[in-house]
């Protein structure tokens, strides 16, 4: 089936619409796209290839992590994974960043430890990168390992262990350094870690105390904030830690604003189903100069689903916008998917983080405050829910054409043709 796009005489005239529509509200479509168009979304190597890496190719993934499905055509190594990206990056609007796990390092089929990381095991991301214009975020890979089998890491009751760790986070902090001085923009550095216990402990406190420790440890070292942005991501439960987490959202916070400087990551599949970081960001951002957001979608235990535009991603924009956080906040988007196609999976998620903050930029912003401000709740409600109805997929499709990506679904067609032509060769 071919997905057919609107013409370009179609995309104009359902545009000017568009833009007439919101100007009687008081927005400038043209000032949205063009802010939107300084936005660059963080897209996770990781969802081409399951978690795999390139580490120890088919071995177990394990720390809590699991993803569902075998939908042909994974990527095998790191010249299939780049080219499954690059094809992303030419159906997204605008230019974006790489998200980099340190599992993904290519060493020349020589074993490298984890804690003996170098720049040089990442020489050819970072040539792609700047071939291609993308800036680099990476990532401690503190799960999938013989040391990390119990479910410790940082937090490990022996020294030996957790001085691994530290050191194998330490490396990580210097070759993100090396990508933002190479790149000439910061490499955000997240510290995530699976450390927890599947049923209740007598001690909580100890293993907190001592993953303060090995944090101050990897932290020690200063970095020139121009190349290095440290960050730490809580998690509620993970599999295998369904009862306690060291590194909860209160520890993390605590320790982000007792750090200035240090990035706190709310990935929106690490709370409670019933919670919404949306509702955090800006308590967060009261205390801390920068934040960091993983845009996921939990289901249940699940917490790594596909991006859709639903409620709460559209909210979570809401709030970065609305609270004039853009230039504060560094969005990047953290799920994985086997079951569908891998090259899709990527693209629909990261269209609909997009599509999500330009809705969020359509809206009256200085008016509605100030209607709020003067108790005029009645008349905020009214263009609140007046918005839902604007034709704002009419400004989408004009920002994806100037931008010469494929309008509407027709992304699909290149999909389709990759996964014939690329996807389907791999065994």
């Amino acid at each position: 089936m071919t997905f057919t796009a609107p013409t370009p005489a179609q995309i104009e005239a359902a545009y000017t619409v568009a833009r007439e529509r919101y100007a009687a509200l008081g927005v400038d479509t043209e000032a949205a796209m063009t802010t939107l168009a300084t936005v660059s979304l963080s897209l996770h190597c990781w969802q081409g290839d399951d978690v795999g890496g390139f580490e120890n190719p088919g071995g177990p993934l394990e720390g809590g992590i699991a993803a569902t499905g075998n939908y042909p055509g994974k990527a095998r190594n790191g010249d299939e994974l780049r080219s499954d990206l690059d094809l992303v990056y030419r159906l997204l609007p605008g230019r974006h960043r790489l998200n980099l796990h340190a599992i993904y390092a290519e060493t020349g089929g020589v074993k490298v430890s984890r804690d003996e990381l170098r720049p040089e095991h990442f020489a050819t991301w970072l040539d792609w990168a700047k071939a291609n214009g993308h800036g680099i975020d990476f990532n401690p890979t503190c799960f999938s390992h013989p040391l990390a089998a119990d479910g410790m890491t940082l937090a490990h009751p022996d020294p030996a262990i957790r001085r691994f760790w530290i050191d194998h986070c330490i490396a990580c902090r210097r070759i993100g350094a090396h990508f933002g001085r190479e790149l000439g923009t910061p490499c955000v550095t997240n510290i995530w870690i699976p450390d927890g216990m599947k049923d209740n402990p007598v001690d909580r406190l100890g293993p907190r105390q001592r993953l303060r420790e090995s944090l101050d440890a990897i932290l020690a070292e200063p970095l020139d904030p121009a190349h290095n942005r440290d960050a730490v991501e809580a998690k509620l439960f993970g599999i295998g830690s369904e009862s306690y987490v060291v590194g909860s959202h209160e520890f993390y916070l605590g320790y982000a604003v007792s750090h200035p400087g240090l990035l706190i990551c709310l990935d929106s599949g690490h709370f409670h189903p019933t919670e919404v970081i949306s509702d955090k960001i800006s308590a967060v951002l009261l205390f801390v100069d920068e934040l960091l957001l993983h845009v996921s979608r939990g289901v249940r235990w699940d917490s790594d689903h596909v991006v859709t535009l639903s409620d709460e991603t559209q909210a979570m924009m809401q709030e970065v916008v609305r609270g004039g956080f853009l230039s504060r906040t560094h969005i990047g988007l953290d799920f994985f998917d086997a079951s569908i196609n891998r090259v899709a999976a990527w693209t629909i998620g990261a269209r609909n983080v997009l599509r999500a903050l330009l809705i969020a930029l359509l809206e009256p912003t200085g008016r509605l405050r100030e209607l709020e401000l003067a108790g005029d709740t009645t008349a905020r409600l009214a263009i609140l829910e007046e918005l839902k109805g604007m034709p704002w997929q009419a400004v989408w499709d004009m920002y994806c054409y100037r931008h010469d990506v494929p309008i509407g679904i027709a992304f699909l067609n290149e999909i389709r043709h990759y996964e014939a032509a690329v996807l389907a060769m791999r065994s």
